[in-house]
């Protein structure tokens, strides 16, 4: 989901020397990944009020602000700067949300965001349901992706967090410590414990 590594690194080293099209083309690369980190984790509450381009958007008006803030003392990988950025943001636009329209949101009907119809959901449930279900048609993934969109729904935080960053944003084991502050062993050990926690929500009732 990320950038290539080398490629930002190359684009850092360039805006690092005042290299304005370097800035350019390294916040339009990341646009995308950042857009789908929000839109996984959007209130469905609030989304037909506000689309997840607008959150990006201002993340990334940030990050161009801070950039040589966050050049001077890179303490995490570039992309992991921005999620904590785009995090902040998206606290903000459902607190704000949530707080000046309570009423009108609330009686708004959740709706389902393109981020949770993809191939990571079908890959996902794949591994968690019944092997014997193939998704052969399109009806079948459909109902595994809502399966699996039901069940994550009903993780604590935590472990809906983990899940995400895993297996939705493809963040290796090593960053998903670094952005929870945990260590390597801390963050794997709390990966397992969701994904048994979301099979069991998945297992079928008898």
């Amino acid at each position: 989901m990320w950038p290539d590594a080398d490629k930002t690194q190359s684009l850092l080293d360039k805006a690092g020397a005042g290299d304005a099209d370097a800035v350019d083309q390294l916040l339009a690369q990341h646009r995308e990944p950042i857009r789908r980190m929000i839109d996984l984790r959007l209130d469905p509450a609030i989304v037909q009020r506000l689309d997840a381009s607008d959150i990006v958007q201002d993340v990334l008006i940030e990050a161009n602000r801070r950039l040589k803030e966050y050049l001077k003392n890179p303490t995490m990988p570039f992309h992991l700067w921005l999620r904590h950025i785009a995090k902040d943001h998206l606290i903000d636009a459902h607190r704000r949300h949530h707080k000046a329209q309570k009423r009108g949101v609330e009686r708004e009907q959740p709706i389902h965001r393109p981020a949770w119809s993809d191939r990571s959901s079908l890959d996902l449930a794949g591994q968690l349901l019944d092997q014997d279900l193939t998704p052969a048609s399109a009806a079948i993934q459909e109902e595994m992706q809502n399966r699996l969109r039901d069940a994550i729904a009903q993780l604590d935080d935590d472990d809906r967090e983990v899940i995400l960053m895993r297996h939705y944003e493809m963040l290796a084991n090593q960053e998903v410590a670094a952005t929870l502050g945990l260590t390597e062993a801390a963050a794997s050990m709390r990966y397992l414990r969701a994904v048994r926690k979301l099979r069991d929500l998945l297992a079928p009732t008898r």
